[in-house]
């Protein structure tokens, strides 16, 4: 049997940016099929993914953050471990594990880029969810045996 929920991680740096995916996300997948939790930052991500992954309940998992330079760490490592480690959470688990994690090159925290990023996370968690629907059919579609053969 097939899961017909699905797990939504968000990181809580810039949570006015990063909770516009799940409005997008659940835009697609009502929101009575999504469990939502939290976690610090974008580096706690890939750990309860997996873990998220592996109990069968989900058929995907998304993951949003925003991982911006703040001057005191390579916020561009950080985002290739995170962005790695969601994929290695989907290989490792068999469970789709989608990114909604964005590293912008140039943040700044004014309201301009504030609404930018909100609208863009918007449009980002409903890609996720397009991505998890998809995946999802032609998943099941590929488990139905062949009429060809």
């Amino acid at each position: 049997m097939t899961p017909t929920r699905y797990a939504f991680i968000k990181a809580n740096w810039h949570a006015d940016i990063v909770d516009r995916a799940l409005d997008g996300f659940q835009e697609l997948i009502p929101a009575e099929q999504v469990d939502v939790f939290d976690v610090p930052g974008a580096f706690e991500m890939p750990l309860l993914a997996r873990d998220l992954a592996t109990t069968g309940r989900y058929a995907a998992v998304a993951a949003a953050a925003l991982v911006v330079d703040g001057g005191i760490y390579r916020h561009d490592f950080v985002a290739q471990a995170v962005v790695d480690g969601l994929m290695r959470a989907g290989l490792d688990s068999g469970v789709p594990v989608l990114s909604v994690s964005l590293t912008p090159h140039h943040y700044q925290e004014t309201d301009h880029h504030k609404a930018i990023y909100r609208a863009h996370f918007v449009e980002k968690g409903r890609e996720a969810a397009r991505a998890a629907l998809m995946i999802g059919k032609t998943r099941a579609s590929l488990a139905k045996p062949s009429l060809a053969a």
